[in-house]
């Protein structure tokens, strides 16, 4: 009786010695998260956040990929080259090149297709659309087609002609095609881009998506559909445009991200906001599903995505309060702002091979091809694309990207002066 009794107070004492080692855990688990008494913050940079009260700024440094700007990996300067083998025609405006679409390279060919308009005239302005004709343009990418050229070594290039064609009357892009994006899917070339049917400007840039498809990078270009992202129903956000079509195969899909611009049609334009959605479909022809939560982006313009690491990173040009960052989203739709970059390259095009792979290791990008939409005098306005180069990728390591200031002659910011605060806001 008494060696059961023992048997019971040993297994008690166990049983007591344990639960206390679990509760001296739990507290020591706690006291750990506890924030401690107010410190200095430490004059050696920390990898991880101190715990001991921060200031929100404080706090936000290690949020980022990394404390230090010079160390992130999704932070870049960008350098700019001119391109050579185009021609714009003395630069009088009747010559644009716009939109570049991502470079892709098939053999020793890198191959290039964007917006190219030759008109008698350069455009007239989206606010005199009405006087447009089937020779006057009204802006940048009216009466224009989607044209290609191919580089060696993706400074100098020769260009090859039309890609796509503006068909006949009335079908869909007679007016103009423009804004393209290229898609490798299984072996084949996929030509995403806007459509229109009248002058932009009449109504707005009222647009849908169309696509063509080659065996080749040369074409010929078959018509493979129109439409093939359907607008929002009245009243939603994208109900009256998706513009700027950006694909990439993610989980073995065809994710294709795009714009729309909103709160802008027909009466208040100077109130417009832009956002962008993510359509998805299992074939490049479709048909595509929105996501859900739609818009998944609420700033940018002419944005860029492009594989990094499991998920997709992006470069956020103009518009929106989280203008000119670079952010990241691992399951491709709810982005975070990752760093804050400057000389923002403009609809960019960047070269991303793994972009088509369904990489679940993408692996960033380091050059690719932009536009600047301000080149001429007035009156000879026009377009120009030309290359970028940076590093935002995991196996590039170039320091001067990593530079944290880019200092500007006086006459660049004199040239944003209070003349052109009202003539035009944007300073072009």
């Amino acid at each position: 009786m008494k060696s059961i009794f023992n048997i019971e107070k040993i297994i008690l004492l166990l049983f007591l010695s344990v639960l206390g080692i679990a509760c001296q855990k739990e507290i020591d688990k706690k006291e750990a998260h506890q924030p401690k008494e107010h410190q200095a913050f430490p004059y050696k940079m920390p990898t991880e956040k101190p715990n001991f009260p921060l200031s929100a700024s404080a706090e936000r440094m290690f949020d980022y990929p990394a404390p230090r700007v010079q160390d992130n990996e999704l932070f870049s300067q960008f350098k700019y080259t001119r391109l050579k083998g185009f021609d714009y025609n003395n630069g009088d405006g009747t010559i644009t090149r716009r939109d570049p679409t991502r470079p892709i390279k098939v053999g020793d060919t890198y191959y290039l297709w964007y917006t190219k308009r030759h008109t008698k005239v350069p455009p007239i302005g989206w606010n005199n659309a009405a006087k447009a004709t089937d020779e006057i343009p009204s802006t940048d990418w009216d009466l224009a087609e989607v044209w290609y050229a191919t580089s060696k070594d993706g400074f100098t290039w020769e260009e090859k002609g039309v890609a796509i064609k503006r068909p006949e009357k009335p079908k869909s892009g007679w007016r103009s095609v423009c804004t393209p994006e290229i898609l490798v899917w299984k072996g084949k070339y996929y030509l995403y881009y806007q459509a229109f049917d009248e002058p932009s400007g009449l109504k707005g840039d009222l647009c849908p998506v169309s696509i063509s498809y080659a065996e080749s990078p040369e074409g010929p270009w078959i018509h493979g559909g129109d439409a093939v992202i359907p607008f929002g129903k009245e009243g939603e956000w994208d109900h009256k445009a998706t513009h700027d079509p950006y694909p990439i195969v993610h989980n073995g899909k065809i994710y294709v991200y795009y714009k729309s611009a909103y709160n802008k049609w027909p009466d208040n334009r100077k109130n417009y906001a832009v956002g962008h959605g993510l359509a998805i479909a299992e074939d490049p022809l479709g048909p595509y599903t929105k996501h859900p939560l739609n818009p998944v982006m609420t700033s940018g313009h002419e944005t860029t995505y492009f594989p990094y690491k499991e998920g997709i990173a992006a470069i956020i040009y103009k518009d929106g309060n989280e203008r000119e960052t670079v952010q990241y989203a691992p399951d491709g739709v709810n982005f975070k702002v990752m760093s804050k970059i400057s000389l923002v390259p403009i609809a960019a095009g960047p070269y991303t091979p793994d972009a088509f792979t369904n990489t679940k290791d993408g692996r960033g990008i380091t050059w690719g091809i932009s536009h600047f939409i301000n080149a001429g005098k007035n009156g000879g306005r026009h377009s120009i694309i030309a290359r970028f180069d940076c590093d935002l990728s995991l196996d590039y390591n170039e320091p001067g990207f990593k530079q944290s200031g880019v200092w500007h002659k006086p006459a660049v910011y004199f040239a944003q002066g209070l003349g052109k605060l009202r003539s035009h806001p944007e300073g072009r």
